[in-house]
């Protein structure tokens, strides 16, 4: 019997000291997804400008042609290095927050459980914006670099070509100028596409302007009949009270005259 008293007296205790282990757990694993979303938001942002100076380099055709291979492989492999280590840091993020979750469901929460639930909720919208942020950048890093690669094999080609069959060979510089008509018809192309939309979005945003002054007059016109009728429904209420007012004067000046005769 004492050491069931002791066991219930101690029981009280241990659930208190467990819980409180588990909060301090908690504690620490918001914490760690803190220290995680700052990380990530930095190295989101450098991998973004990265990004940026790469697809910077590879547009401009004397940047591409004069930049050398082993700068070109040095950028590409820390890309590739930015992209692994975010792929690392998203899953670790993920992982924090699914043991925050298993936090939030087990027993004893309840009481904090809409304010935990909240919490846990914005980490996870962070976690998704950043996932979205990185496969974003990620999707166009790796599909420019396929176009470089692709632009590269054939300006190889093109150099192989040149100088297998000798400088002053008169077909390759053919060739070249012929693929430096077809570059300046791609750009020419683009800045077309990008007028032709540019028309586009002004004629739709002026053909919405036209059919709004056009509902407003339609509406006009068919206000206007109603006035117009409101206007002469008034107007021969006024003839008719006046042909009634001279017809009650007329009578009484008519009495009048009758009695002061007679």
């Amino acid at each position: 019997m004492y050491v069931i008293f002791q066991f219930c007296l101690t029981l009280p205790f241990f659930f208190f000291f467990f819980n409180l282990w588990q909060f301090t757990t908690y504690l620490y694993l918001r914490k760690q997804a803190r220290q995680l979303e700052n990380e990530l938001d930095l190295k989101l942002v450098s991998f973004s400008k990265l990004c940026t100076s790469y697809s910077s380099s590879s547009l401009n055709p004397r940047t591409r042609d004069s930049r050398s291979d082993s700068v070109g492989s040095s950028q590409d492999n820390m890309l590739v290095a930015m992209t692994t280590e975010l792929e690392q840091l998203l899953a670790c993020l993920s992982s924090v927050n699914d043991k925050m979750a298993e936090y939030t469901n087990t027993p004893g929460t309840s009481t904090h459980n809409a304010a935990l639930m909240h919490t846990l909720q914005r980490h996870r919208d962070i976690l998704q914006d950043y996932t979205h942020e990185f496969h974003k950048t990620k999707t166009n890093f790796f599909n420019l670099r396929e176009r470089e690669d692709l632009l590269g094999s054939v300006h190889r080609d093109i150099e192989s070509y040149k100088s297998s069959s000798g400088v002053n060979n008169r077909r390759t510089e053919l060739f070249l100028k012929e693929h430096e008509h077809l570059k300046s018809s791609d750009r020419l192309i683009d800045n077309a596409i990008s007028i032709a939309m540019a028309t586009k979005e002004n004629i739709t945003f002026q053909r919405g302007m036209l059919k709004s002054i056009q509902t407003r007059v339609t509406t006009l016109a068919n206000r206007f009949p109603a006035i117009n009728n409101l206007i002469q429904k008034i107007n021969l209420r006024k003839r008719r009270d006046s042909l009634v007012l001279g017809g009650v004067i007329g009578i009484c000046t008519i009495l009048l005259l009758l009695y002061t005769f007679h």
